[in-house]
């Protein structure tokens, strides 16, 4: 699974409880993208979540 570039962000585990209360494992996947933005002043392909992208911490290469 990608990580964001910029805050890191990933995958995060947790149990899932049914109405029984039968427990089992599942995880969150994280809303990333792979967009072409500038780093470093050129332009390349970054893994970036969405909420980065929202915030303008990605700055996208046209």
């Amino acid at each position: 699974m990608a990580k964001c570039a910029y805050c890191d962000k990933g995958v995060s585990f947790g149990i899932k409880v049914s109405h029984s209360h039968r427990r089992s494992n599942r995880m969150w996947k994280p809303n990333v993208k792979r967009v072409k933005a500038v780093v470093n002043g050129s332009p390349k392909h970054v893994h970036a979540c969405t909420r980065c992208m929202r915030s303008g911490k990605v700055q996208r290469a046209v």
